[in-house]
């Protein structure tokens, strides 16, 4: 609606804010996981248009990045964080309980932690922002099982498990084609770590062993190492495929035919969104309580890519 809140310098002078506490908070952390392209170039899209924002409330946006998805790494990028004087993080990393204990610990602290993108389980965290990734995930069985019949065979591609994002999109996938009477033992699991050879040996393994597979669910990046292995043995238009997020290399294939639904999340707002959070949570003086922002679900064809 055009809105804009005071700047801290004009909340202090009208006394709306505490201005010991955001003396003492006035700095925010960011831990971005070891994930390149779209994901990467998104969240920091995101991340630099909350830094620009919050510049006129006199807060500083420190940015962490680990070269790892070891939880080790992760844990002492929040105390980096911490020692730099971070009163509170925005953090995308591994589902692992040393995270978790880490996380609890500084909630003891009072120095709060928003996950984005992918959620970490069994802590105080303050809130997740991101999709509802269950749900992303049965979304896509559902459009799978449209092309497909009981008893036909198809591949599912996780990029790592061990994150809680990308576990919740495979099991919303399962629980829906098992509702769907599909059994489990007709979905060959992959791995791919987002990365494209992998990705293409893989599926075309795959294809070779299983010549009869009717459908490839990507629950992650490199999906172009997909569409590569299926044209690679002569099978585009014979598998249908469905991914998720909008990449330009998504937009390419889906154009072309060669993918048939990406399923689309704001990868934007979950770079910007926490750091506001953060910002608003830290700046109350009363009671202070949050729920868990859950995106909505866009499914994209050839279609509906621009609108």
């Amino acid at each position: 609606m055009g809105y804009v809140p005071p700047r801290e310098d004009q909340s202090i002078a009208l006394g709306l804010e505490n201005e010991n506490i955001l003396e003492k908070k006035g700095r925010l952390g960011v831990i971005l996981p070891n994930w390149k392209g779209y994901f990467r170039s998104e969240v920091m899209r995101g991340i630099r248009d909350a830094q620009e924002l919050l510049r006129n409330y006199l807060i500083d946006v420190i940015i962490e990045e680990c070269d790892t998805t070891l939880p080790e790494e992760s844990i002492e990028r929040m105390e980096n964080l911490v020692e730099q004087g971070a009163g509170g993080i925005s953090i995308c990393a591994m589902d692992h309980p040393l995270i978790a204990r880490k996380i609890n610990e500084l909630y003891e602290k009072e120095i709060p932690v928003i996950t984005y993108n992918s959620d970490i389980s069994a802590c105080n965290r303050l809130c997740f922002i991101g999709q509802d990734l269950a749900a992303s995930g049965r979304v896509a069985g559902e459009l799978m099982t449209k092309y497909l019949q009981p008893g036909d065979q198809l591949i599912a591609a996780v990029a790592n498990p061990s994150f809680h994002g990308h576990r919740l999109r495979l099991q919303g996938f399962y629980d829906l084609l098992s509702e769907k009477k599909f059994p489990k033992n007709s979905i060959h699991l992959i791995k791919t770590y987002n990365d494209y050879m992998l990705t293409f040996q893989n599926v075309k393994d795959i294809l070779r062993q299983k010549p009869g597979i009717k459908g490839i669910y990507m629950a992650n990046h490199s999906v172009s190492g997909c569409a590569e292995a299926i044209h690679s043995m002569g099978l585009t238009g014979k598998i249908h495929v469905i991914s998720h997020d909008l990449t330009e290399s998504t937009k390419r294939l889906l154009k072309s035919g060669r993918i048939d639904f990406a399923i689309a999340q704001d990868i934007y707002q979950q770079g910007y969104r926490p750091l506001l959070e953060l910002r608003k949570y830290l700046s109350k003086t009363g009671p202070r309580e949050m729920e868990t922002s859950r995106q909505k679900i866009d499914i994209i064809c050839a279609e509906n890519i621009y609108l």
